[in-house]
């Protein structure tokens, strides 16, 4: 037997190897993206002999005068036994709250969710991880949220030294601010009404870089350590990124901040504290890998699409081998 998402459990089901090839097996992949990631992950799927749905959320419907209720394309009377969710399109409050729904009713049907709607939810609203890193301990910059600019303004004259304004919800480094004095501070219009603000880390050496360890699984997968000329250190912004063996410190961190939200894959980003050791600056639940496959030991989505469909009980847990 095998545990289900929402704790009871289930028979474990034959493996995808025993299925014919170019059947879906199961699987929904969800994006709405046709780009490089989903090519590796269609690849990897492909080479188990798999050819799983592609899917958006959108396109997925609530019947509650069938069965199942939850109707995904491709399924007709079933619900998939996986489902990959590489990306969520934008749109109205209403369209995402009805498509992290889906997520939440496929996960409580015992479908093995990656990642679970729980966890997208809490990585894409910042201020929900930083609460949750400092509930659970873990090393992180002091961070301020508020959506009044005057509290927002009293709180970057108090600060010793710089801090950085981030979109709450946001990613690839767009949007992110250097803020030193209070009149620098936007108005609440031109960020979305909330001002996120984070204790600015200046690096040690002079050199600007951040780590992003890609976690699945529970384990680090592989990583790399991003420099740029600038202090914003996304590869999106034009930062290099460089292959790195990342220390236990940091990949035991990046564990536990993929755990703390509930992610069961995920980007992680680290920053060096300047002491010697690291913080976690955020967690990223539908992350990028381009930049870190060209300088990866392991194809990051074969082992991604393995520790999905082990989770499913449709294969056994991938081991980590470097890539030809």
């Amino acid at each position: 037997m095998r545990p289900s998402p929402d704790g009871t459990t289930a028979p474990r089901r034959p493996a995808a190897a025993t299925r014919p090839a170019g059947e879906h097996g199961g699987v929904v992949l969800f994006t709405d993206g046709r780009d490089w990631h989903l090519r590796r992950l269609k690849a990897a799927f492909a080479s188990r002999g798999l050819q799983p749905v592609i899917a958006s959320l959108r396109d997925v419907v609530f019947d509650t005068a069938a069965r199942p209720a939850v109707r995904v394309p491709g399924f007709d009377d079933e619900v998939p036994r996986a489902a990959l969710v590489r990306g969520i399109a934008a749109g109205s409050f209403e369209a995402i709250t009805m498509r992290l729904g889906v997520l939440h009713a496929l996960e409580a049907s015992g479908v093995a969710v990656w990642n679970p709607a729980g966890a997208v939810e809490r990585c894409v609203d910042k201020s929900a991880t930083s609460l949750i890193f400092a509930a659970r301990g873990l090393p992180t910059p002091a961070t301020f949220v508020t959506e009044s600019r005057p509290r927002a303004a009293a709180f970057v004259a108090d600060a010793a030294g710089s801090l950085v304004l981030k979109p709450l919800f946001g990613a690839q480094g767009k949007g992110i601010r250097r803020i030193d004095r209070p009149e620098e501070l936007p108005e609440p219009e031109d960020i979305g009404g909330v001002y996120y603000l984070q204790r600015y880390i200046a690096p040690a050496d002079g050199v600007f870089r951040d780590y992003r360890l890609f976690v699945s699984g529970g384990r680090v997968v592989d990583a790399m350590v991003r420099e740029s000329a600038t202090w914003i250190t996304n590869v999106h912004q034009g930062a290099k990124p460089f292959a790195y063996a990342a220390p236990r410190e940091a990949r035991d961190l990046a564990v536990a901040a993929a755990d703390s939200v509930g992610a069961t894959f995920a980007g992680v980003d680290l920053i060096a504290d300047g002491q010697g050791g690291f913080m976690v600056l955020e967690v990223n639940s539908m992350p990028a890998w381009k930049g870190l496959q060209s300088v990866a030991s392991v194809d990051v989505a074969d082992v991604l699409v393995g520790d999905v469909l082990a989770a499913a009980g449709l294969a056994s847990r991938p081991a980590l081998v470097a890539a030809g």
